[in-house]
């Protein structure tokens, strides 16, 4: 039988008043000379220290090595905390409290117990010669005569571009016209491609192909606008002519009228679409009602080629053959703006995603420029002379930078730095003009296309999050396809 154990706690025995505590050890006892007594306080031991270790004087020669080691230290450290007058006036930074008198116990006031303060020692601040490179950002003062291999600010490697497209797509019948705008990307990661008179979708997540539509023999494509969001595409005509299919059936909605010449620039404001026309005209359009337009915007002289909406839909840039430049807002039916600087056609236009009102615009072969404005000041920042004719301009949603197209005579991309303006990358391939330029949904790669009947990918920006992660599109395998 299993004997049980009791689970009640025992009472403890009290010590009765009248009885001393016990004692652990007699009054009289007195420790061995052999055994090591320890204790809760710890007290190093300097005999056994290396000091050689760590560079650090013994105490036999510190008094003597000091002056010498630290003099050149001390002078430098008096020079930066009190300035160069207090380094020949030893008296106003050595005369420090006067001593304790050890036998009256009261301060001597007598000048020549004044003591002189020899220099502390500063070890911690001494380098071993194995410590070659020391980081600039915690010296408290800059040298003259820097480090041999030492540079005083840590530079940033540039980010490498790859100077090759990962994929070129035939392109039968794009046409080398300066003033159409045939390729667009959309947000659903579709590309619209206008050729002749038929408009192609390329799907870039399954490189599929599909033809949305064909306007007969009697008209052909001048522009092509997909929706901000969704999936509707405007397709402008030479008959003057706008379309608006839903990509995602390939159906044909509406068809609007308005222009009485070809429709070669689109631009998307929600459910606001301008359309300019060489006609010289501009149309804004609703398209939740069934007017054709809502109202019509004057001002330049010649063919309307390059829309821009600004990223928060307040203001609309447009240019022109007239080599105008012009800004819009919301409810204007004139120009709130207009730039005359640029000497040739204004088809190049961007509005900057990363500062409100900054505005690049690029002019043609007359004129081989590229011009930052500032809408809110109504000033202008900035003119890069780039050598050929711009076609095309695009900012980077990642980072601050941007991409132009060229024509004659380089035929041209560049990758642009802002605001230095300092050239990341150019890239070349084409051998006609590269007339289109369209971004991708996660703004890493852009399509470029020319008058080579070729369509051009490129992965130029970084990432978001990293510059390092590949963009989805150019994980596709490479090669060359044709896109009809």
């Amino acid at each position: 039988m299993a004997q049980s154990t009791s689970i009640e706690p025992k009472t403890p025995i009290k010590n009765s008043p009248q009885s001393a505590p016990p004692k652990l050890v007699s009054s009289s006892y007195s420790p061995s000379p052999s055994r090591t007594i320890y204790s809760d306080r710890f007290i190093p031991c300097r005999s056994s220290s290396n000091f050689a270790l760590f560079d650090l004087p013994s105490s036999s020669n510190n008094a003597s090595s000091s002056d010498d080691s630290n003099s050149a230290y001390n002078t430098l450290l008096k020079t930066a905390l009190f300035g160069p007058e207090c380094v020949g006036g030893a008296n106003a930074f050595n005369q420090l409290t006067p001593e304790k008198s050890t036998a009256s116990g009261k301060f001597n006031h007598s000048a020549s117990n004044f003591s002189q303060i020899s220099p502390p020692n500063c070890n911690i601040f001494k380098y071993k010669i194995e410590t070659r490179k020391p980081f600039p950002s915690l010296m408290p003062f800059g040298f003259d005569d820097q480090l041999p291999g030492v540079s005083p600010n840590r530079v940033k490697a540039p980010r490498k571009v790859p100077r090759s497209p990962y994929k070129v797509l035939d392109a039968p019948a794009l046409r080398d016209d300066f003033y159409l705008n045939l390729v667009d990307w959309s947000s659903q990661n579709v590309l619209a491609v206008g050729l002749s008179n038929c408009v192609y979708l390329w799907h870039a997540s399954s490189s599929k192909v599909v033809k949305l539509c064909d306007l007969g023999i009697d008209d052909s494509v001048c522009s092509v606008g997909w929706a901000q969001h969704g999936t509707h595409l405007a397709i402008g005509t030479s008959n003057g002519k706008l379309e608006l299919w839903d990509a995602s059936r390939c159906k044909r909605i509406r068809t609007m009228g308005g222009h009485r010449l070809r429709v070669g620039a689109l631009a998307w404001s929600s459910y606001l679409l301008s359309s300019g026309s060489r006609d010289k005209s501009i149309l804004q359009r609703d398209t939740r009602t069934q007017e054709d337009y809502v109202s019509k915007l004057s001002g330049h002289k010649s063919e309307v080629c390059g829309l821009k909406w600004s990223y928060d839909n307040r203001e609309l840039a447009s240019g022109g053959n007239d080599n105008r430049l012009l800004v819009w807002n919301q409810h204007s039916t004139q120009p709130v703006l207009k730039y005359c600087e640029h000497t040739a056609a204004v088809k190049a236009i961007a509005w900057s995603p990363h500062l409100h009102g900054l505005l690049a615009s690029g002019g043609g072969t007359a004129d081989r420029c590229i011009r930052f404005w500032n809408t809110n000041t109504n000033s202008q920042l900035a003119c890069m002379d780039t050598g050929s004719q711009v076609c095309n301009l695009v900012w980077s949603k990642n980072v601050n930078e941007l991409v132009s197209t060229h024509g004659y005579s380089q035929n041209q991309i560049i990758v642009w730095r802002y605001p230095t303006m300092s050239k990341l990358a150019t890239l070349t391939g084409h051998t006609y003009r590269v007339l289109y330029l369209a971004m991708s949904p996660d703004g890493q790669t852009i399509v470029t296309g020319a008058g080579d009947e070729t369509l051009r990918f490129w992965n130029v920006f970084p990432s978001p999050k990293s510059q390092n992660t590949e963009s989805q599109i150019g994980s596709l395998s490479l090669g060359r396809t044709l896109i009809r």
